[in-house]
């Protein structure tokens, strides 16, 4: 059984929680897209854990984790994950850990650049709101064919791969000099850097493509891993203010390594109302204010997993939402943080935007959407807390009725509800 994980919206919906909870009857998680440009937060009885690249099915020892061919892979930010997790007693190795041979390594010029160039655009107003991480870049060079894969770590004594590092670092000195004033970087100690690499990561590179297929063909229960959400994918998501990778179900099996496989289950998830890290248009956070913004960002601690950034937030979108659950193609909805709402005597969702006079519930483009004002329709809270539950029938009937409208807005069942971050705090 193939199952996607997915973000409904614009990241940081929870999608760690939501793994980690199906990891417990799954197989092998993997990792389909992205870099360490986001963050999956998991909440277990040895505490919190942040993960950027490791799936979050590696807190499971007896889950197989992959990081699939459509990543893109800071080696040196993977080692101190690795590290920092073991040393809290969470096993890693090539046995639970396979690293795809056709996966792109971001390269040691990737963030440089990528810091450089947003600085570059703050000066002019102009910043994308980057991580400054060096996927937009890394993903570039792998488009433009200018970077090397993991598997090339397996090969460096062999003259195809060291003529590429020249081809490759002569380019990306003249693009860095040229463009940056950046001083050459040395051929010796690229090669260097690639094999320290290669020394600590080539038991765990390998065909993931053949290893997912067997277990896939075996029958075996696969959980695929998105990272991000609707909003931030390169093609349908709210361009330029994306990520660089496809962050959609649909490329789930491409990216893995398993393209010939089709999706069982996809899995969307969201929050309760909406967060978003990084610019961009984001209509919610546009009617509150910000006095009523800084209070949800506190009672949800709304700060970014791998970026430590206060999160813009804002009430439900149901606009959004809708249309993020289609691009997706969500066959079920994992509702997050609903919890977090217990204070509010009221809460607004966003059922419409009026664009040049007209309300609509459709999803604009994004030159339309930077128009966009949000039209809401307001719910009453349940003022209590409601932490931990894990009946539903439970709940305050205001927390279901909220629940039961904005599934009427979305048009996609809501099967989970989560009460809070831990494990067992979660409804069915």
């Amino acid at each position: 059984m193939l199952t996607a994980v997915t973000g409904i919206n614009w990241g940081d919906e929870g999608k760690g929680r939501v793994i980690d909870l199906l990891a417990e009857h799954a197989d092998v998680v993997a990792r389909y897209q992205g870099g360490n440009n986001a963050g999956h937060t998991v909440v277990t009885e040895q505490g919190k854990f942040i993960l950027n690249l490791l799936p979050s099915g590696i807190l499971h020892p007896d889950v197989v984790c992959v990081l699939g061919a459509g990543m893109v892979i800071d080696l040196d930010h993977l080692a101190g994950e690795m590290d920092a997790i073991e040393e809290r007693g969470v096993k890693v190795g090539p046995e639970n850990l396979k690293l795809s041979d056709k996966a792109t390594i971001s390269m040691p010029w990737h963030k440089v650049q990528d810091g450089l160039e947003e600085d570059r655009l703050a000066q002019k107003g102009a910043a994308f709101g980057s991580t400054r991480r060096g996927i937009a870049y890394a993903y570039s060079d792998k488009y433009r064919k200018k970077t090397l894969r993991l598997g090339d770590l397996l090969h460096l004594d062999e003259k195809r791969v060291q003529d590429r590092l020249h081809m490759i670092l002569e380019s990306k000195n003249l693009e860095l000099g040229g463009c940056y004033h950046q001083e050459p970087m040395s051929y010796d100690a690229l090669l260097e850097w690639c094999r320290m690499q290669a020394g600590q990561f080539a038991p765990y590179i390998c065909d993931v493509g053949a290893f997912l297929q067997q277990a896939h063909d075996s029958g075996k229960h696969i959980v695929l891993e998105a990272q991000l959400g609707a909003m931030r994918d390169i093609d349908y998501g709210i361009f330029p203010f994306t990520s660089s990778s496809n962050t959609l179900a649909a490329y789930a099996p491409l990216g893995a390594g398993i393209p010939n496989c089709r999706l069982d289950h996809v899995v969307g998830v969201l929050k309760a109302y909406s967060t978003c890290v990084g610019a961009g248009p984001f209509a919610a956070e546009n009617a509150m204010g910000e006095v009523w913004n800084e209070q949800l960002r506190k009672a949800g601690g709304e700060y970014g997993a791998a970026t430590g950034r206060p999160r813009r937030v804002g009430w439900f979108d149901a606009v959004a939402t809708k249309y993020g659950c289609m691009v997706q193609g969500a066959t079920q909805v994992a509702l997050t943080c609903l919890d977090v709402l217990g204070y509010l005597d009221e809460i607004p969702v966003c059922t419409g935007y009026e664009i040049d006079g007209t309300v609509t519930d459709r999803f604009p483009t994004t030159p339309e959407l930077m128009r966009a004002r949000p039209v809401f329709t307001t719910l009453p809270g349940w003022k209590c807390d409601i932490r931990g539950c894990t009946d539903y029938q439970a709940l305050p009937q205001q927390a279901k009725a909220y629940v039961d409208f904005l599934e009427s807005r979305i048009g996609y069942p809501i099967t989970l509800v989560s009460t809070g971050p831990k494990r067992n705090e979660i409804t069915v």
